[in-house]
């Protein structure tokens, strides 16, 4: 049977787990409802009581949203982070946090690291298995995009080529990102620093001009400027990274000698294997780490799985919550209708059509309630996927996924079955006695 259930694609395997979970709900309404159509008389105890009813329905929607677009959020954020390093193959750094050269590198969050000499970037860009080595320099800002220093050859890697207007050719030439509010042909001045403390150390002498605009990637480099690595350290007042013979030049090789220091090197390969012999090359205690950015954030995931499995109970009990709650609202208006039950069976209904009908509401209103949830959910998860992104600079995008649809699917299996309980206590009533009443 496991080898069978293997066999199906992931599609079959979600559409049969979600069969499964409902069919208990569809056992009970097809053995409650055989040979009876209750449905006029739920109809006119539903419009009889349509306030509660109405309240009832709200209470569901809310408490199935927001287990539905917590979910979705988690898995939306897991595939946006994901995607916000998937350029970065490896990165060579000094030993440390590999946590924070990630959010250093890949989401360009401010933070201070000690920097690579010369020599040690030349044996990493010299190396036979490397095609790309590029060199990365944090610190500067203009406005809220921050300015990296970097090459051409990794900035074209980064936009896969896709490049409105032209490569720079000149230190005094800019890339922006899709989101930074710079057109092709503007100039700005950066500023030493981050946020309201950078605007009182711009760097006056610097006078760039935007000449490309890179495709959007989804990625917090979206709103970075990207400038040649020569600028960024002339305009902190040390050497280019070459000779001065060369002083002109803009891009690798660079001297050794006149090698000011970076914190990062992001090294791409073209095969996999030897990505993983880099890392292990590259990986020398007191003198460079080397890790993989996926497989730091492969970390983060586990303890984001253990909040999902958080969320998931947190959800699963608020829900259990307020299919109790719905549950007593039944009983409660069992105790309202308790005239009209016993005048049904005065007239001859029969006790399992009064089951029917009783259960038939409390089903309805479930149903109703779960599907509102599912479209509050859906709009929780776009706001929440907008809020995100806007904070992040990481585009979080949360469809409805087969993890939501399988927990309302328990949700609705599990009370409908409840509901059989306030369907049967109110046979229990006496018909005399609620006539009377």
């Amino acid at each position: 049977m496991s080898a069978l259930w293997n066999g199906l694609s992931a599609l079959s395997q979600d559409i049969l787990m979600t069969l499964a979970l409902l069919l208990p709900a569809l056992i009970v309404g097809a053995l409650v409802l055989r040979g009876y159509a209750p449905w006029p008389l739920v109809r006119a105890i539903l419009w009889r009581f349509r306030v509660a009813s109405a309240l009832f329905v709200l209470l569901i929607a809310i408490s199935v949203g927001m287990g539905i677009g917590l979910l979705a959020q988690e898995r939306g954020l897991r595939r946006g982070t994901a995607q916000a390093a998937d350029k970065f193959d490896l990165v060579v750094a000094a030993p440390g946090s590999e946590m924070s050269v990630m959010m250093a590198a890949v989401f360009l969050q401010p933070s201070d690291m000690p920097l690579l000499d010369g020599e040690t970037y030349a044996e990493v860009a010299g190396h036979e298995n490397v095609s790309i080595a590029a060199p990365l320099a944090f610190g500067d800002s203009f406005g809220t995009s921050p300015v990296i220093g970097t090459t051409a050859e990794f900035a074209r890697y980064l936009a896969e080529d896709r490049i409105e207007g032209r490569m720079w050719q000149s230190e005094h030439e800019a890339l922006v990102g899709a989101l930074v509010p710079l057109a092709i042909g503007e100039e700005f001045t950066p500023a030493h620093g981050h946020g309201d403390a950078a605007e009182e150390h711009a760097h006056d002498g610097a006078h760039l001009e935007v000449v490309g605009r890179l495709a959007a990637s989804g990625t917090p480099w979206d709103r970075a400027i990207l400038l040649p690595v020569e600028a960024i350290w002339e305009v902190h007042g040390v050497s280019n990274g070459h000779a001065p013979e060369r002083a002109d030049q803009i891009g690798p090789p660079f001297d050794p000698a006149y090698f000011p220091g970076t914190p990062a090197i992001v090294v791409r390969s073209e095969a996999l294997w030897a990505n993983y012999a880099l890392r292990s090359e590259f990986t020398r205690d007191r003198e460079t780490m080397a890790f993989f950015p996926g497989a730091v954030l492969a970390q983060l995931y586990r303890v984001l799985g253990d909040i999902r499995q958080i969320m998931s109970l947190m959800a699963l009990v608020t829900q259990g919550l307020v299919a109790s709650a719905v549950l007593l609202g039944l009983f409660i208006l069992s105790r309202l209708l308790h005239r009209q039950i016993a005048l049904l069976r005065a007239l001859g209904a029969t006790a399992r059509f009064v089951f029917a009908v009783i259960w038939s509401f409390g089903a309805a209103l479930l149903l109703a309630g779960s599907a509102l949830g599912l479209l509050t959910g859906v709009a929780a998860a776009s706001v929440l996927s907008k809020v995100v992104t806007a904070r992040t600079d990481v585009l979080v995008t949360a469809p409805l996924g087969w993890g939501e649809l399988h927990v309302l699917a328990a949700f609705v299996s599990v009370t409908l079955l409840l509901s059989l309980v306030p369907a049967a206590f109110i046979l229990r009533q006496p018909v005399v006695p609620s006539l009377r009443a």
